[in-house]
């Protein structure tokens, strides 16, 4: 039964990758494919359901990746800012649509590039992964892979962010708190790269059993509803004030009567459908990207 079962499994892996490109897309592996052979082989092929609302959610991810959407570029334009779109989903699964593909797309027509991220999941049942290791070299490791590619993609390799929704929120955090310069003397040229992000959006984030902003972190853009569980507010609000504690630029906004997992969704209606937006005026603010 393993063979038959592993073939479809690579069947299904062709289908998808077909479909990012019939799509235009790129996918891009974090990791070659010898280091995650075992790892896929074993736990079989990443999963999609779609929802009654017609949005994917992946699980079952053993091969982390980026999926790259690059803007429409004029031949005079400046190098753009990247961001590392990070969707939530309780690190069980990836909500793609409204946490992810929407974003990227919704970037991409202010000429600012996207990456969005598949991570591997501790939460998820049977998992031997764990948060801190796993889940956050995930993340690093996409930083480091989109700024060694800056140049390949128009990028300017001091403007690539995270921006993160609920635990992909919270990852994108763990990413600020635990990032490093590289490494100088190793061969290959993504481990000579440095994983810091150059700015943090943390969007109703996952609380942080241990915060600690390091004291030259990076500008922070947070954002949650104020109908949101007490501990993600409390959480929101402890990251904003820390970061004005170390006079880390911060901006703080919370949303009236408005709970979790909004992300940016065509239903949203009222301010927070605003939020996309707001956001790239923060961008604009702190000359991550250029007023458009």
């Amino acid at each position: 039964m393993r063979r038959p079962f592993l073939i479809y499994c690579g069947l299904l892996c062709l289908q998808q990758a077909a479909g990012a490109q019939k799509a235009g897309l790129m996918e891009v592996p974090l990791y070659p494919a010898a280091a995650t052979a075992a790892l896929a082989a074993e736990g079989g092929a990443e999963t999609v359901r779609i929802t009654e609302q017609g949005e994917h959610v992946v699980s079952n991810v053993h091969v982390p990746g980026l999926t790259v959407y690059l803007p429409a570029r004029a031949s005079d334009t400046a190098a753009s800012t990247g961001i590392i779109v990070v969707p939530g989903g309780g690190y069980r699964e990836l909500w793609m649509d409204h946490e992810g593909q929407n974003v990227a797309r919704f970037l991409n027509e202010r000429g600012i590039a996207a990456f969005v991220l598949k991570y591997r999941l501790p939460r998820a049942p049977g998992s031997h992964y764990t948060i801190m290791g796993d889940s956050l070299g995930d993340l690093l490791q996409a930083v480091r892979l989109v700024r060694s590619r800056a140049a390949r993609w128009s990028l300017d390799p001091h403007r690539i962010g995270v921006l993160g929704f609920s635990a992909g929120g919270n990852l994108a955090g763990l990413g600020v708190m635990n990032s490093d310069p590289g490494v100088p003397d190793f061969a290959g040229e993504i481990d000579r790269t440095s994983s810091r992000p150059d700015f943090a959006a943390l969007i109703y984030p996952g609380t942080f059993e241990d915060l600690k902003l390091p004291a030259d972190g990076p500008p922070l853009f947070l954002l949650c509803g104020s109908d949101d569980r007490p501990e993600v507010i409390a959480g929101i609000t402890k990251v904003y004030l820390a970061a004005r504690e170390l006079k880390i630029p911060a901006e703080l906004h919370l949303y009236a009567r408005v709970g979790h997992g909004f992300g940016l969704r065509a239903s949203n209606t009222g301010p927070v459908a605003a939020w996309p937006r707001q956001f790239v005026d923060w961008l604009v603010v702190e000359k991550l990207v250029e007023r458009r």
